[in-house]
């Protein structure tokens, strides 16, 4: 696994857990403090802004879960994935492609998401 595939693994594991507290956590961890957050659907500046966005993605699709479609490739402090958003073992209802930019520190300062697939 690369830094890169790291990095894209650690940020859909945040999205992915299900406990606030612990996702929370996560956040403080793996994103700074702050972060911008863009996508078609919101635009969002600090982790508590980030924290309510993810919690509302997790209350919309319940049962689903993030995954990498591939993987993740970067240069310098950049990353860039595709993901996914499925049932378990059903068809991706959705999917994107973020890049993300690091800070000094290795954690996630901005993240640019773009929807490829989305629901009708």
């Amino acid at each position: 696994m690369s830094d890169f595939d790291a990095v894209a693994d650690r940020y859909l594991a945040v999205w992915n857990e299900p406990d606030p507290a612990a996702r929370r956590a996560a956040i403080d961890d793996v994103f700074a403090g702050d972060i911008r957050y863009v996508d078609p659907l919101a635009a969002v500046e600090g982790r508590d802004a980030l924290d309510a966005v993810i919690g509302a993605a997790r209350r919309q699709f319940p049962g689903f879960a993030f995954a990498l479609a591939g993987p993740a490739d970067g240069h310098h402090d950049q990353v860039r994935f595709t993901w996914t958003l499925a049932a378990a073992g059903a068809e991706p209802l959705v999917v994107g492609f973020d890049v993300a930019e690091l800070d000094a520190d290795g954690r996630i300062r901005s993240v640019l998401g773009f929807l490829d697939k989305v629901p009708g």
